[in-house]
């Protein structure tokens, strides 16, 4: 007995075929990141095929939200530890003048 309804894969192929003229229509730099999208809903999938949402498109989103949220967090991350590196690098620094002035002294 075959299914009644199409599987979320078969959803999310449909949904990037219908997307291929936009696709084909960007600039050259963009069609990465075009994919890329498709990529993060893949990642999603599973999870996708779960909520019963009448549009697809709605799951696919949310699941690229989800990765883009997830590579900002990482971004933030390494940012607030290069930060923290800098100033400690710039209160190294500041040391050995102050000691240097009170040597002088």
């Amino acid at each position: 007995m075959g299914r009644t309804n199409p599987t979320y894969w078969d959803a999310l192929r449909a949904i990037e075929d219908r997307w291929t003229e936009f696709r084909r229509a960007l600039r050259r730099r963009d069609q990465p990141r075009f994919d890329r999208l498709f990529e993060y809903a893949r990642e999603h999938a599973d999870a996708s095929g779960l909520l019963n949402h009448q549009n697809p498109l709605v799951r696919a989103l949310f699941s690229i939200d989800l990765e883009q949220e997830a590579i900002l967090e990482d971004h933030e991350e390494r940012l607030e530890v290069l930060e923290r590196r800098l100033n400690e690098q710039s209160i190294d620094a500041q040391v050995p003048d102050e000691e240097a002035s009170e040597e002088s002294q």
